[in-house]
This record gives structure tokens, sequence and C-alpha cells, in this order.
């Protein structure tokens, strides 16, 4: 592992600026305002702020300085992300930047850049060399850092495909570079990639993860970590934050796909991470989750999250980082970013659904009394008339209503609402308990009225 500041010694002039183009003009970030702050991917955005600490310069000036051809945005399948730009005073030579999963991009280089020459010079990259990389990769990822792998690979057109280029409508030119650079034939040139090196990039755990993870213990729900970073990395974090735990399964999107319903079934109660996963993995674990029977949350914060956020019993979008179809998708935004929002959001659920119960109580137990006092009375009565005129109804009906509303309405959680699981999907929101309760209170309630009424006197 080498670090930022001993990196940019070791680093000739042509090799930094190589990496400083390829993690600059091959990213979504952009600078904003008058500040230039970076606004965009996280991960993009610190591997912009690495190059910047090794000298200073313009974003916008450098894309302007390489005009791009082709993007290849990324995605869940290729897990990386490609730009085509054409190199200046050179005859149709393009230079193709490649950034992403680390060991998707050391799968498809079969070169290494040359880190003794001063020039951009790249050796065959096969055998032990690979074998050290993958090694670097590994360690990496065991210590929770996401990796970045860097390549790039130059391209010059032969004269019958600059005749070819330069024929084709410019609107067309996306399908002749998608076709020709990912055509998944033996002459693909992004299977020839120069391989550049890998960056750890540690996404330190937020403040109150770890509580919260184990708040969601307390209260019966289990947290399930679905994400694309390398399943160490996920491994790592996921014990780190509390989330893995001795007999939880650790799995693969790809792996998981392939799994047969009856296999999901096993596996699905007893997973806990799911790695190098894409949207589509997220959905399906949802729908299987539901299928069982759970009552399922999910948060997401990108536009492919969308459809898993729908399809979820709940979905939690982010406020600050979210896009706008993650958020519409969504039934819940957390506008601080933050997952121990989660939690309060469980305790405030749980404290609405017991105040609504109490007041159906007590409401109940109230009406359920002053039907008997009227009907009972009204019964023995000689003039067949309730003790209870319509102005004391009124006048209780008042007090009741404005009492039990205010005590809806400030009623506070406490942490021991959480030491109890969640109700079942189909718990009734009157409980026996609570019917028992109605029964003897208004019984009770209903003897007291009757007691009082005609033997009060004597207790004077």
């Amino acid at each position: 592992m080498v670090s930022t500041s001993d990196l940019s010694k070791t680093l000739n002039s042509n090799l930094a600026n190589l990496i400083q183009e390829n993690v600059s003009i091959n990213s979504t970030a952009f600078e904003s305002g008058e500040t230039r702050a970076l606004v965009g991917s996280k991960t993009e955005c610190a591997l912009i702020q690495l190059t910047e600490s090794w000298t200073s310069f313009s974003l916008s000036d450098l894309r302007h300085r390489y005009p791009i051809t082709q993007v290849f945005p990324f995605s869940s399948e290729r897990k990386m992300m490609s730009t085509l730009i054409q190199l200046p005073d050179t005859h149709y030579k393009f230079r193709l930047f490649v950034k992403g999963a680390s060991e998707m991009v050391l799968a498809k280089s079969t070169q290494v850049i040359n880190l003794n020459s001063q020039e951009l010079e790249s050796l065959e990259f096969e055998g032990n060399e690979k074998s050290k990389t993958e090694q670097t990769i590994m360690e990496y990822a065991g210590r929770s850092l996401r990796t970045i792998g860097l390549a790039y690979v130059d391209i010059q057109l032969s004269e019958k495909q600059i005749s070819m280029y330069g024929s084709i409508d410019p609107q067309e030119q996306s399908e002749f570079w998608t076709n020709w650079l990912y055509n998944n034939k033996s002459d693909d040139p992004s299977d020839q990639l120069v391989w550049i090196g890998v960056v750890g990039i540690e996404d330190p755990l937020r403040e109150g993860v770890v509580e919260a993870v184990k708040a969601c213990e307390r209260s019966g729900v289990v947290v399930r970590m679905v994400t694309g970073d390398n399943v160490l990395t996920a491994k790592a974090i996921a014990t780190q934050c509390g989330i893995l735990t001795p007999g939880g399964i650790v799995m693969e999107g790809p792996k998981f796909r392939e799994l047969s319903d009856h296999e999901m079934n096993k596996v699905v109660p007893k997973l806990q991470v799911l790695a190098r996963s894409s949207p589509q993995d997220k959905m399906i674990l949802v729908k299987k989750l539901k299928a069982l029977g759970h009552i399922v949350a999910v948060t997401g914060d990108g536009t492919n999250d969308g459809p898993a956020l729908k399809s979820a019993d709940i979905g939690f979008s982010m406020g600050i980082s979210g896009t706008e179809v993650a958020k519409e998708a969504s039934s819940i935004v957390l506008m601080d970013d933050n997952f121990a929002s989660i939690v309060k959001a469980i305790m405030w659920g749980r404290m609405v659904n017991d105040s609504i119960k109490k007041f159906l109580q007590f409401q109940l137990t109230i009406n359920f009394s002053a039907i008997l006092i009227a009907f009972i009375s009204s019964v023995i009565s000689s003039k067949n008339q309730s003790v209870l005129s319509v102005v004391q109804l009124l006048w209780v009906n008042l007090i009741m209503d404005t009492l039990a509303a205010l005590a809806l309405a400030t009623d506070v959680p406490d942490d021991d609402i959480l030491d109890r699981p969640p109700d079942r999907r189909d718990a009734p929101l009157i409980t026996d308990t609570m019917w028992k309760m109605i029964g003897c209170q208004g019984l009770l309630q209903t003897i007291m009225c009757f007691a009082l009424l005609y033997g009060g006197r004597n207790l004077v």
C-alpha cells in the first residue's frame, strides 16, 4: 500500500498526468460555484481530490483540452465506466479510459504500465505480477477499503476504419464505437487494457451506525446489506457495523441469481450480505422476503433502486445524495442521509400505532359505558328516560375527544418501545387484550355510575 504523499513522489510526470486524466475525464463529477466544489459520486470526487493533492488543476480546463468522443456509463453488469477521447495532434488515434470494480478491470487487462520508464510504456501482465495485484486487491478489501481499478488502452484506427468512421453520421458514431469496443469478440479493445493500478478508498462508517444496527436488532428488525462492492470489502464493513453475525450467509449477486426457488427459500432467511449485486438482485431479494411473509423496508439513492423501493412495503430514499427517481419511488425521504434516522422512524411508527390503539380503547370504553347507562336507566325508569341528558352526553363527548386528541398528538416515544418484536402484518388494530380491557372498564364504570346514582345519598 502506498500513501498519497509517497505516491506523488514515485510517479513520473507522464504517469501522474495519465492518472489525472483518467479520473477527471472518465467521471460524472463536476465543479460547482465560485469555490469549484466537487459535486457527484463520493468515490469519483475522492479520486479527483487525490490527483489535486499532487498538483492544482481546473477540471473544466482539462476536459476542454480533451473533448470526449464517447462515454460508456457505469452499469451494474459491467461494473465499470469508460470514456473515449481523441488524442490531440494525432491521425485518428484514440484513448479509452476505464475505471471500475478492481477485479473486473484486472480481468480485462493484458498489459501493465512500466513504472521504470519515463514514457508511457507497457509490459505483459500475467503470471506472478498479476497474482500480486490480486493479493493487493484482496488485502485492501479485507481492510474495508473500496477498491477501484484504473486502466486505459490506445486505439489507432486503420485506414478502412477511418474511411468508415468519416462517412457515418455523427449521431451514428456512438453505435460505431459500441459495436467495435464492446462486441465480445477476440479483437475487442476493451479486453486488452493496460493496467495502471488500484486505488483503495476508505468509506468510514457514519457516527451512530453501529448503535443503530444494534437498536434494529433489539426491535426485531433484521438488517441486510446489498452492495455493489467487492465481497471481501462488503464482508469487512458488515462485520465492522454489526450486520454480519455468526451463521450469517455472505453471497455474490451472480451466484444469488442462479439459485433455484427452493434454494432461495433456504438461503434468504440467513442471508446477511449480498455483494457485487445489481438492482435486479435487490428486487429479487425484496420479492422473496415478501413471499416468505416478511415486512420489507428498502433504502436506496440511485435511479436503478426505484423498482426495489416501489416493491418494498416501505421505501427509504436519501434526501441529499438520492436522485429524484429514487425519491419519487420511496415512501419516506431521509433528509440527513443517516441510517440512524430509520430507527427514529421505527420508534415513531410504533408510537403512532400505540397511540391510535390507546385512543380507540379510551373512546370505545367511554361509549360502551354511556350506551349501557343510557339503556339500562331507560329500561328501569318509570318514565322511560335516561339518566344522561343530551347536554351531559355532549359535555362528556367534548371532554373525552379533546383530552384524547391532545394525548394522541403530544405523546412521544421512548427507548423501551424498541424492546419488543414488530407487529405481524395481519395483526388486528384492536387486540384481544384491548377488548377485555374495554369490556371490564366499561362494566366497572357502569356499575360505579349506578352505585352513585341510586346509593349516593346513603354515602353522605
